[in-house]
């Protein structure tokens, strides 16, 4: 009889993974869609609270979006302080492990551009011409940009 293996759950605060294969290793911690579009929102955007996060276009729910802040800073990718301004707030930032998540990001970009007619990744945009010469370089000057507090698209903010 085979010995029942421990599945990890997105709310749960064990680190048991279905397997450590590199690949499982990276969905179970950052691979689903709302961790993703969190980290998305924090590098590109400049988000930072959960009300801004809630107010994101692709509408995810309060319990997902508690779950998923929980589970990244559970995680090590994000950190959390109160605000400075408001003690009722907290400020979400990429930690250095969360920055290391931009490369992918940065990927993901290029592959959607390349395969969604209608990407919001123009061709024309600098940062996007940029990008497709040289993803290293963009990769290192957007870690850079977001470890001291800013964003990519910082008019882009709501």
């Amino acid at each position: 009889m085979k010995p029942m293996r421990n599945l990890t759950t997105k709310t749960t605060s064990k680190e048991v993974l279905r397997s450590h294969c590199p690949v499982n290793y990276g969905v179970e911690i950052f691979g689903d869609r709302w961790s993703l579009l969190i980290i998305r929102d924090i590098v590109f955007i400049g988000k930072k609270t959960y009300g801004e996060f809630l107010k994101s276009e692709e509408g995810i729910a309060t319990n997902i979006l508690a779950s998923r802040l929980a589970l990244l800073e559970e995680q090590g990718i994000l950190s959390k302080a109160p605000s400075p301004t408001d003690k009722r707030k907290d400020f979400y930032t990429l930690t250095e492990k969360g920055r290391d998540l931009i490369p992918i990001l940065l990927n993901i970009i290029l592959w959607s551009a390349r395969h969604d007619a209608k990407s919001y990744a123009l061709p024309d945009k600098d940062f996007f011409v940029r990008l497709r010469q040289n993803p290293v370089q963009v990769s290192d000057e957007v870690k850079e940009l977001v470890r001291n507090g800013g964003c990519v698209f910082p008019e882009s903010q709501e």
